[in-house]
């Protein structure tokens, strides 16, 4: 079976590697001829609006996929009037707008910080003052890694807001005073059967996901079964297929969801060594009509995100434990590069490794981490 994926980043090329032990082929599309996959596979390198390519690259292709959410939804479209898409366009089109996606969590139940859509200055005014300060000005679509937002502290704040950010619809959101962000992932196949994996606890810098543990630690129960549950209703609603991600804020005894990812997820990588099926074989799975795998942990895990630079090969390996993986990708300032992923039988032996390679990795320009 030939997959297409769109997008050519390392989620693409994670893809392929947990796929081309099942037997999979893949072919990718991505503006960039230089993209991580053309190492891998396949790879056509045209622009999203080129419908010419488009058809090229879906010749004899089974169903297709997509590895980030800011593909353009045209593409995606074109793509589904010809061949089976996963996760399903609605899903992308949610996922791509902050306004969609939050009014699709008020309509499932599940929890938000209080918001309000902005189309003009006029607005924000009106906005500042019913959501309240601190709160954050958001572009509705195209913001990730903290790009396109902008914290407001106060009414001094607010005309250089919109200095930067005006001219797009945008979104602004209550800042929320939160204990930790955590991510539910689950994934569902064509016939509806789901499974989840153990909720995760994720720590950012400058708006970069640098570091998660998995389980989190110390989650109550009933705060698990919740996220899974509100992951669990999007799956239905959406009518979806493959992974999900699910990122919420944990306020007290309650989460509030942030954002969704229909895709494989960042804070899901730790899957790879971390659980006996991993997050791409479980979307391989989901797209392609196979039974889904069991999700159940190996150990405890963490994953740390390398930034800007590569670090040592030798000395990343020679710590007991850490698995490295390197995205082909030329390091620049801010670029995620790669990841490492500990797994040990307890605590204590994952703090001794993660502060091993947290200290390799601070010498590459990665903020100090804090260990379990």
């Amino acid at each position: 079976m030939r997959i297409g994926v769109l997008g050519g980043g390392q989620l693409g090329r994670m893809l392929a590697l947990a796929g081309y032990p099942l037997g999979l082929d893949f072919r990718f599309f991505d503006p960039n001829s230089g993209a991580p996959v053309g190492q891998i596979g396949e790879l056509v390198a045209a622009r999203y609006d080129d419908e010419i390519a488009l058809t090229r690259f879906l010749k004899d292709v089974d169903v297709v996929t997509y590895e980030f959410e800011s593909i353009p939804l045209a593409a995606v479209e074109f793509a589904a009037a010809r061949v089976p898409v996963y996760p399903p366009v609605e899903a992308l089109a949610v996922a791509q707008d902050r306004l969609l996606e939050k009014q699709l969590f008020q309509k499932l139940g599940i929890p938000v910080p209080p918001f309000a859509a902005i189309d003009s200055r006029d607005d924000l005014s009106k906005a500042e003052r019913e959501v309240g300060f601190p709160c954050v000005l958001k572009t509705r679509r195209f913001g990730y890694d903290g790009k396109g937002q902008v914290v407001l502290r106060g009414a001094a704040d607010v005309d250089g807001a919109w200095a930067t950010l005006g001219g797009v619809p945008l979104i602004l959101e209550k800042f929320v005073t939160f204990e930790r962000e955590v991510s539910a992932i689950g994934a569902r196949d064509q016939s509806g059967n789901e499974v989840h994996y153990p909720v995760s606890e994720n720590h950012h810098h400058e708006g970069i996901l640098r570091r998660t543990v998995a389980p989190a630690p110390r989650l109550p129960a009933a705060l698990e079964v919740l996220a899974m549950e509100y992951n669990r209703k999007i799956l239905k609603e959406l009518h979806y297929v493959g992974v999900l991600a699910l990122e919420l804020f944990q306020a007290g005894g309650a989460l509030l969801a942030n954002e969704m990812a229909p895709r494989v997820h960042n804070s899901g990588h730790w899957t790879i060594e971390g659980s006996e099926t991993s997050q791409f074989e479980n979307h391989l799975r989901a797209i392609t009509g196979l039974p889904l795998g069991p999700t159940a942990m190996k150990g405890e895990v963490v994953m740390l995100n390398v930034i800007g630079m590569t670090p040592p090969l030798a000395e990343c390996l020679s710590v007991q434990g850490a698995h490295l993986h390197l995205y082909g990708k030329a390091p620049t300032e801010r670029r995620k590069v790669g990841h490492v992923t500990l797994v040990a039988g307890s605590l204590e032996a994952l703090g001794e490794q993660e502060k091993a390679i947290a200290s390799l990795l601070q010498t590459n320009g990665t903020p100090p981490l804090s260990h379990p």
